[in-house]
């Protein structure tokens, strides 16, 4: 009867370690977004949508991409029982 309480233990601790290490993970990328200037953020955001604005978009003439093929579903097949 020991062997099941000791696998509850473990399972307990490795939640508390996974629960520790995603706060670690958030406050990290909490500080570096906050280590952000205005004014950096600004500049980025201006870089980003002029990178956007240069990339040349449909022109009136062209026609739209035609449908895309998207592959169908294969369900296992039933096995079926076979009467004796």
């Amino acid at each position: 009867m020991r062997a099941p309480k000791r696998i509850w233990k473990l399972l307990g601790l490795a939640g508390l370690a996974g629960v520790a290490a995603t706060g670690a993970v958030l406050v990290r990328g909490e500080r570096q977004r906050r280590a952000y200037t205005p004014e950096d953020v600004r500049a980025r955001l201006h870089e980003r949508h002029a990178a956007a604005a240069a990339v040349p978009g449909p022109g009136a003439g062209d026609e739209p991409p035609g449908p895309v093929g998207v592959p169908g579903r294969r369900w296992p097949r039933p096995r079926l029982r076979r009467r004796r």
